[in-house]
């Protein structure tokens, strides 16, 4: 199984986070190879900074191409929340998973609508990096669950 991670982010290597990245994805390595692709560009900056419409559609530009194979789930604090048991059914059967975090101003519908499924982690804010972290824990516990590893308990 191959489970990608597209966030508009800017790439960074030597932070606090990386070493749990990192060690996330060692521990989800004996069920599934995981990666993460950070995007960002000058034109996503510029719109960031004009309105919230045109950075999304930047970050709908940034993702389109992605969509193309496998099973693709956006990120928006406004859809439906999954407990880590449903969140672990999503890796079931598949070859394939992507998952895609906009940027600042969040994904727009139109993006959302090309995807197989949007989930929610809830209507907290937390930045970009952290939240890596966060989805890969989740990752590694819905892996750990669909094949019976004792970390869920």
């Amino acid at each position: 199984m191959k489970i990608n991670i597209y966030i508009i982010d800017k790439k960074s290597k030597n932070d606090l986070y990386s070493p749990l990245i990192e060690h996330y994805k060692k521990l989800c390595s004996q069920f599934a190879q995981v990666e993460i692709i950070e995007l960002f560009s000058n034109s996503i900056s510029k719109a960031q900074e004009t309105n919230i419409s045109l950075a999304q559609k930047s970050y709908s530009m940034a993702f389109d191409k992605y969509l193309q194979s496998g099973f693709n789930i956006s990120l928006n604090p406004s859809s439906k929340e999954l407990d880590s048991i449903k969140f672990s059914e999503l890796f079931k059967d598949k070859l394939v998973v992507n998952f895609f975090i906009g940027g600042a101003f969040g994904l727009e519908r139109a993006f959302l609508d090309k995807s197989n499924l949007d989930i929610s982690f809830g209507k907290i804010t937390l930045s970009h990096k952290l939240f890596k972290v966060v989805l890969m824990e989740q990752i590694f516990r819905g892996l750990s669950i669909i094949n019976n590893h004792p970390y869920h308990k």
